[in-house]
């Protein structure tokens, strides 16, 4: 794709320095490093191809024309290869989204790197690269491939979101183009649009304001939005902020973020002075007394007040995955909708497919899960929420009979979870890509957003249908390991020109959990080593091992007195395979080449 109808192979790369980025549209980590890209990518137009090799998680994300749709949801401005068996992803062994692998141009591998946070290592690497092959004569300068695709216009591009207004006008948020729209309640009838439509970060009237990929929005009860000044919280994604947006004129101001993507720092604080990592969806919910933000890039929830001007974390560990309990103890995957349930706050946790809630405990909060059991179990089933499944859900929204609504959004589905009999039905199907809806005057409006439009597609009174559907698992092949002994080995060499940072302690961490839980007999847990003893239980042959690492390397420049430093990080969850005769050693690439493989 992007290369305007002409099939390629590496060696028309030749001469160039290429950079195969592996990701799926589902994974927000894979999103993050698209926008690292971009400037690297300007930097060196004339040395260097991006191909963004595609390769699939989710049975949806196979279709060709679902990729399409996100190539140009996301502003992909590079070759993609689609990569729908994951032949390409095997034959360079990749175990995670995202990995960056650099080919020189005499084709050989040069260096890979897993997860975010990568792109100055990648400018040194590049820079050594081009000097070394201008220097042989093997570097050819001149345009690249792309070839952009043919823009279409609609009055919305992949809207994210919906909600109701007071005066019972509709307000969306326009994603791909960068803005809101409000129409009239028939939603059709476009009223304003906030936002200049450019991909931008800029504050003021409507015409001038800017945002990048706008998603979740939450009306603030009028008692606290005169104390904030604003009516309307908006999730503004892809620049990490939270904005508010005063209704009476539409005036637009940033309420939280710095613009900078968190990456370890502290999550709580002054509200303008605290990093967020790609807000998806936010939500007033009483109980918690703020505005809940699913935090899709961490894998949290935090929580902004608005009347206070702070924010911090109100559930998660930022460990990837699917486990219940009390709010600082939990664990999400990538959460990207939430409803206000009263008593209960729903929320879409889209990469374990799941519906989950939040509800107030003797002491604080907990989550719970009404359907998804992991990472790589997905599809479409209705019946019993032990049984049922989803694939990839983005969006919640709560029904007038208290029954709870499933933007199913890779099954195109609108699903209902009814609470007291513990069943998922399915109300609607054939909807292209859910994303998010709201009950207006007792009728469901749900934003289609790979149609561009709003749509209500479930007829007042319409009986929930149910679908005997299938189980489907990630196509992602399982890692092979040896029972028993595990030397697990996360690779991380600094990039030329730079070294590990120990001046303030450890540079290196590494976070350790498995499931199910009772595959890891001794190895989980945190510590700064980037190698560790695992021992396995017997008896289990199939799981997934959650991986969390970090390294913070620094300029290697005695003369300089402050040098630049910079934190890498990647999860990992990797499912395994054990066997008797499988390795006794799992190495998994973060940064630099791993030799013992």
């Amino acid at each position: 794709m992007n290369t305007g109808g002409e099939q390629l192979r590496l060696a028309d790369f030749r001469g160039k320095v290429v950079i195969l980025d592996f990701w799926a549209f589902c994974c927000i980590n894979c999103l993050h490093v698209i926008d690292e890209l971009r400037p690297l990518e300007e930097e060196f137009s004339a040395e260097l191809v991006t191909v963004g090799v595609h390769s699939p998680k989710f049975e949806h994300e196979a279709d060709p024309e679902a990729l399409a749709a996100a190539v140009e949801r996301y502003s992909v401005d590079h070759p993609v290869l689609d990569d729908p068996e994951l032949t390409t992803w095997s034959d360079y062994a990749v175990k995670a989204w995202p990995t960056l692998v650099v080919v020189d141009p005499e084709g050989y591998v040069v260096h890979v790197a897993a997860g975010e946070g990568h792109v100055e290592a990648l400018r040194k690497v590049v820079t050594e690269v081009v000097a070394e092959h201008e220097a042989k004569g093997t570097l050819h300068r001149g345009e690249g491939p792309y070839v952009p695709p043919e823009a279409a216009e609609t009055t919305l591009r992949f809207p994210g979101k919906v909600i109701r207004l007071g005066g019972g006008t509709l307000l969306v948020s326009d994603s791909a183009n960068h803005s809101l729209v409000e129409f009239a309640a028939d939603g059709e009838t476009v009223l304003r649009r906030i936002g200049s439509g450019e991909r931008d970060r800029a504050d003021g009237d409507p015409e001038v304001a800017g945002f990048r990929e706008p998603a979740g929005l939450a009306l603030l009860p009028e008692p606290v939005a005169a104390r904030a000044g604003y009516d309307v919280v908006v999730a503004d994604t892809a620049n990490h902020l939270l904005r508010g947006v005063r209704l009476a004129d539409g005036h637009v101001t940033t309420v939280a973020g710095t613009g900078a993507q968190w990456r370890d720092e502290d999550d709580s604080g002054p509200a303008l002075a605290t990093a967020l990592t790609s807000p998806w969806d936010v939500c007033w919910w009483e109980p918690a007394g703020g505005v809940v933000v699913a935090m899709a890039g961490n894998h949290t929830l935090g929580l902004f007040d608005p009347a206070a001007g702070e924010v911090r974390r109100f559930a998660g560990t930022t460990v990837e995955g699917l486990r219940d309990g009390a709010v600082d103890e939990a664990h999400f995957a990538q959460p990207s909708g939430l409803a206000d349930g009263g008593d209960r706050l729903w929320l879409a946790d889209s990469e374990t497919s799941a519906l989950r809630w939040v509800a107030p405990a003797e002491t604080g909060f907990e989550v719970r899960t009404a359907v998804g059991t992991g990472l790589f179990d997905f599809g479409h089933a209705d019946g019993p929420a032990a049984e049922a499944l989803l694939q990839h859900p983005i969006g919640v929204a709560i029904l007038p009979d208290t029954t709870v609504a499933v933007c199913d959004t890779y099954n195109g589905a609108i699903r209902r979870y009814d609470p007291e009999r513990g069943e998922v039905s399915t109300l609607a199907t054939e909807i292209a890509e859910p994303s998010g809806a709201a009950v207006v005057d007792g009728e469901l409006v749900v934003v289609a957003s790979t149609a561009h439009r709003l749509e209500r597609p479930v007829p007042p009174g319409m009986t929930a249908q149910l679908v005997h559907g299938a189980s489907q698992q990630v196509k992602r092949p399982a890692t092979e390991i040896g029972s028993g002994e595990l030397e697990l080995a996360v690779v991380f060499t600094p990039p030329p020109g730079q070294k590990l940072d120990e001046r303030y302690g450890p540079s290196t961490r590494l976070e350790v959990s498995a499931s199910p839980e009772e595959l890891l007999v001794t190895g989980g847990g945190t510590g700064s080593e980037l190698t560790r003893r695992l021992v396995l239980a017997e008896g289990i042959e199939h799981g997934v091992l959650h991986v969390v690492a970090q390294a913070a390397s620094c300029d290697d420049d005695s003369e300089v007195e402050h040098p630049a430093c910079r934190l890498s990080r990647q999860d990992w969850g990797v499912p395994v395979h054990v066997t008797p005769d499988g390795p006794g050693r799992l190495p998994l690439v973060m940064g630099g080449l791993d030799q013992d493989s």
